[in-house]
């Protein structure tokens, strides 16, 4: 492809329209090509934009080092655990401050903690805390209220009140998240975590600035809900307490960091501004960078990008990465229009997941080469974990699946059918608009279903906001999805498929499988542990495949190292804004 000459001919277009981004203002220190981020409170991410932006602005407790993995100090200075694994005691620094100057402390991350655990934020990583003595029965317990309070006639200000009182005179006298002091945070398991650590320093686990989310939060007289109104999270009002602050926001057109001037841990931003700027198509992506508008383009995703790896440029990096990239069947009964849905049945799911050839998909259609992948958790990616096989390709066991299900190809004519003669309905295939590499995935698998299996497919991409809300409705029959592992255990991939869990859009639920998750919870040999839960992802990727993995990830990054320091290269790709800096700069020497 002649790409070059197309970017020169676009270059003065592109300059101009990242000129209107900006309104004219001065050039960041860096700039970055982004998707754009749904949201700034902690505890409601989920987008790994999000969660790149929250580590720059929010510090927890702890966090994995981004060269190392190893767990170093956060906001916590030290901390201690019991001779039994299960209570943890975090020391905070005395001089964290907001970036107010407010004084930072340890009941700032209860209320955060708390909020995590509120049925009310339908948060996607409730479940993080579940280990957290009395976490799970709080959860619980406070959904079942609201559904009562949602039944009964007593709706008003008072009730739901009364409720809210309730339910934090509950959380304190119930839930192991206790501080003892402005700096003491004690936390009580229900039984040893090995990887509790890694999950303190998660971005969702970050604090939250208590006074400013009571302005903006109230109880809800109808549903007894807190309710708490974005406008916390804009510039101007977010309270911050990590490396770098939000000094503007403009939601599709740019966002701009500086360094938080109160910040006082170990890792100071390194530029004096970040600006993240949303580009949707990927193509204009690349257009920005070689125009040099912008220093990195963070998800490499133009059609022609196998084209710039084979080029052999020094500014094309391909690295790989903790996560596995993979399509989505709901599993619910019915669509949410009363419509039969036939992925309910795994015999379903089977076919259609033995029925990719997905040797041919890397290699045709991404042409990246990438691992291909027959198992949700990365192979050789975490000490003592065994993975199992998971499924081939393998066309004749795919249509036997299809036949077993009851479609068959009754009438001849290329499409299969049910003992009624009704075709098999249209399979709608869901993913978010802007990336071309997605889209050419959904293609080729429809291809593939439809030559292999005989059923008809409806791609039908949308813009990431709706495409979410769709997700999280179950509107779709196949969805795109994807998942990069938050921590060092199987448990990050594994928790996708659990009932109830806030990322399990699917809608899945089986009961052999959660048992096998809880009795893994629940082991105190390592060895043990790793065996359970080895027969729980055999479980989901050989018997009910609500996922149908196609490869391992590989991100491709677009930036010059001889100029952009600071980015990661280690598989968890755990970015910091903080850590960016031009060569030159005053964070000359850092790791490149």
């Amino acid at each position: 492809m002649r790409w070059t000459a197309w970017i020169v001919g676009a270059l003065v277009l592109v300059v101009l329209f990242v000129w209107e981004w900006n309104g004219g203002a001065h050039r960041a220190d860096v700039r970055v090509a982004s998707a754009d981020v749904f949201t700034l409170d902690p505890q409601r991410m989920t987008y790994m934009q999000d969660l790149r932006v929250a580590r720059a602005l929010f510090e927890g407790l702890c966090w994995s080092d981004p060269d190392t993995d190893d767990v170093v100090e956060g906001v916590a200075e030290s901390w201690t655990i019991s001779s039994d694994g299960r209570t943890y005691t975090f020391h905070l620094r005395p001089d964290a401050r907001w970036s107010n100057g407010d004084p930072l402390t340890a009941e700032d991350f209860k209320e955060a903690w708390r909020r995590l655990l509120l049925p009310d934020l339908a948060a996607d990583y409730s479940e993080l805390l579940f280990p957290v003595s009395g976490a799970r029965a709080f959860f619980a317990w406070r959904a079942e209220q609201l559904e009562a309070y949602a039944k009964s006639e007593r709706h008003s200000a008072e009730a739901a009140q009364s409720l809210w009182h309730e339910t934090i005179a509950r959380f304190d006298s119930t839930v192991g998240i206790e501080a003892t002091d402005a700096h003491t945070l004690v936390v009580r398991l229900e039984q040893p975590v090995p990887y509790w650590l890694d999950v303190c320093g998660f971005q969702t686990l970050s604090p939250v600035h208590r006074p400013t989310l009571e302005r903006f939060s109230r109880i809800d007289p109808q549903t007894a809900m807190l309710r708490t109104e974005p406008g916390w999270t804009k510039p101007g009002v977010l309270v911050c307490n990590g490396a770098m602050r939000l000094a503007d926001w403009k939601y599709k057109r740019s966002m701009l960091l500086e360094p938080n001037p109160m910040y006082r841990g170990a890792h100071p931003a390194q530029a004096r501004s970040v600006e993240i700027v949303p580009i949707e198509d990927a193509s204009t992506a690349v257009l920005a960078y070689e125009s040099g508008s912008i220093d990195w383009v963070s998800d490499l995703t133009a059609e022609f990008r196998a084209e710039l790896v084979n080029a052999g440029r020094n500014d094309v990096h391909v690295l790989p990465a903790f996560g596995t990239d993979f399509w989505s069947f709901n599993c619910r009964p019915t669509m949410p229009d009363g419509r039969f849905n036939p992925f309910a049945d795994a015999r379903v799911r089977r076919a259609f997941a033995l029925a990719v050839d997905k040797q041919a998909l890397v290699q045709s259609v991404t042409r990246l080469h990438e691992p291909i992948a027959t198992t949700l958790v990365p192979p050789g990616s975490i000490a003592g974990y065994e993975s199992p096989a998971g499924l081939p390709f393998d066309l004749a066991a795919a249509r036997a699946e299809l036949a077993a299900a009851g479609w068959k190809d009754r009438n001849a004519d290329g499409l299969v059918e049910n003992a009624e003669g009704e075709a098999f309905p249209p399979v709608e295939m869901l993913f978010m608009t802007g990336n071309p590499r997605v889209r050419g995935i959904a293609s080729a698998l429809a291809a593939m279903w439809r030559d292999g299996l005989g059923v008809q497919c409806e791609v039908r991409s949308k813009d990431g906001k709706f495409a979410k809300e769709d997700l999280r409705a179950g509107n779709f029959m196949i969805a795109r999805g994807g998942w990069y592992g938050d921590y060092l255990d199987p448990t990050t991939f594994l928790d996708l498929s659990r009932t109830g869990n806030g990322n399990n859009d699917r809608g899945f639920s089986d009961a052999r499988f959660d048992a096998l998750l809880a009795d893994a919870e629940r082991a105190t040999d390592a060895a043990q542990r790793m065996r359970l839960l080895s027969d729980a992802e055999r479980l989901i990727m050989e018997e009910q495949m609500p996922i149908l993995p196609l490869c391992r990830y590989v991100t491709l990054y677009m930036y010059d190292p001889d100029r952009l320091r600071g980015i990661v290269r280690t598989p968890r790709l755990d970015q910091r804004l903080q850590r960016l800096h031009m060569s030159g700069g005053s964070g000359e020497g850092a790791t490149p």
